[in-house]
């Protein structure tokens, strides 16, 4: 597909300036995603949903379809997904999301209903700068996308089942607060401790 020949010319170009971070290649992503399926539309930076703000909110004719969430090139997706290191407690809340991809530009990863069902790799980052398209990765893509684009809607079929994606939406929303709860602690008793310096010449 040219979109997805755009789509590798935009991130080279990109790495080759040197200063490139996550967020710039957003653009270029948007544009792929949308490229493949004339009705969907990627919404970048939506309003944050209950476990998280991911990147992109995924509609199709305003009918919820998925979300993308966006890792820097280089990025160590394997960690991230054992739920270790920076991005591991972003993974296990976002792994409550029915319809999601992770991805580090070259790679995609696409989960359903909480399990992994296909991984592509793009292109090949050889840490200098430079990247090597992987052969039929145009292909490979865009079959995860349409995959993607196409899982039916999560249905709830019995009261079980309802209770336990209610709880597990429950730990979530817990464990929000309790971070949120915590950091707004640390962060009184970081200006208490600056105030009471202040009589003694502390900053």
């Amino acid at each position: 597909m040219n979109s997805f020949a755009e789509y590798i010319r935009e991130i080279r170009k990109s790495l080759e300036k040197g200063d490139s971070t996550e967020h710039t290649h957003r653009t270029a992503l948007e544009a792929l995603l949308e490229a493949c399926d004339k009705d969907i539309d990627a919404t970048n930076e939506p309003r944050r949903i209950a476990c998280g703000a991911p990147d992109f909110n995924i509609t199709r004719k305003e009918v919820p379809v998925g979300h993308v969430e966006t890792k820097d090139i280089g990025v160590n997706l394997d960690e991230m997904e054992r739920c270790k290191g920076p991005n591991g407690e972003q993974f296990k809340r976002y792994s409550a999301l029915p319809n999601w991809i992770l991805t580090d530009y070259l790679e995609f990863r696409w989960y359903a209903a909480g399990e992994k069902r296909l991984t592509v790799r793009v292109a090949d980052f050889d840490g200098k700068g430079r990247i090597k398209a992987t052969p039929d990765g145009d292909e490979k893509l865009d079959q995860l996308l349409t995959a993607f684009y196409h899982e039916p809607a999560l249905t709830v079929g019995t009261a079980k089942e309802l209770a336990q994606r209610m709880a597990g939406m429950t730990r979530i929303i817990r464990d929000l607060i309790i971070a949120s709860f915590k950091h707004e602690t640390e962060e009184t008793e970081r200006k208490l401790v600056q105030e009471a310096r202040k009589p003694y010449g502390g900053a």
